[in-house]
C-alpha cells in the first residue's frame, strides 16, 4: 500500500471519488463520505483499519478478500459503492446537517436512476441524517426508493468499536441472503406445466 504524507492526505480534502456503479445491481453499498485515504487513492474504504473489505468477504458477498484497488471487480458480483456525501473529509463529523440532507436527495435520485435491488447504507447515524428518519435501526427499512429496498448496516470504520468484524459480517450476511431472494411477486423458474 502506498504511504502518504500528512500533507498529501490533507491535499485530498474535498476531493471527489468516482462511484463504482452500474444499472440494476443487487446491492449498492453507500458509505458516509470518502475519508482522506480514500480520496488520495481513489479507492473506497481504503483506510487501513476499515473493515468493509474483510466484512464483505466474511459475509459471503465476495469469494475472496479483495483490496480497495480491486473495487471495480465488485460490479461482476452485482455490487457497487457510492456515498451519502461526495466530498472527502478527515472525519464524518466535519459534515453539516445540510450536507447530509442534500446528500440524501442526491442519493435518492441516483438510486432511482440506477435501480439497484437494495441500497445498503453503512452507518445508522448517516442514514438518519440523510433521510430524516430519527427512529431508524439496523436492518431492513420500511422506506423504498422507487423499487429499491433499503437496509442499514453498521459502519465498518475501525472507530466503530461496538461492532466486531464477525458481528458486522453476520449483519452483512443477513442482507446478502435477502438480496439473493427474488423480489416479492416475482416467480422464478419455468412457469409452464
Amino acid at each position: 500500500m502506498t504511504r502518504f504524507t500528512p500533507a498529501e492526505l490533507e491535499a485530498a480534502r474535498d476531493r471527489l471519488v468516482p462511484d463504482v456503479v452500474a444499472d440494476g445491481l443487487k446491492v449498492l453499498f453507500c458509505g458516509i463520505n470518502p475519508g482522506l485515504m480514500t480520496a488520495a487513492t481513489g479507492h473506497h474504504f481504503a483506510r487501513p483499519g476499515n473493515r468493509f473489505w474483510p466484512v464483505l468477504h466474511l459475509s459471503g458477498f465476495t469469494p475472496r478478500l479483495m483490496k480497495p484497488s480491486e473495487q471495480g471487480e465488485l460490479l461482476a458480483h452485482g455490487l457497487g459503492i457510492t456515498n451519502v456525501v461526495a466530498r472527502a473529509t478527515a472525519r464524518a463529523d466535519e459534515l453539516s446537517a445540510e450536507e447530509y440532507r442534500e446528500g440524501g436527495r442526491v442519493l435518492a435520485a441516483k438510486v432511482e436512476r440506477l435501480r439497484p435491488a437494495w441500497l445498503a447504507v453503512v452507518g445508522v447515524t448517516a442514514y438518519r441524517a440523510a433521510f430524516a428518519d430519527r427512529g431508524a435501526a439496523m436492518g431492513p427499512q420500511q422506506r423504498t426508493i422507487g423499487s429499491t429496498r433499503v437496509w442499514v448496516l453498521p459502519n465498518p470504520s475501525g472507530l466503530n468499536a461496538h461492532w466486531t468484524a464477525v458481528t458486522m459480517a453476520e449483519e452483512f450476511a443477513r442482507l446478502r441472503t435477502a438480496a439473493e431472494e427474488p423480489p416479492a411477486g416475482r416467480v422464478t423458474g419455468d412457469p409452464s406445466p
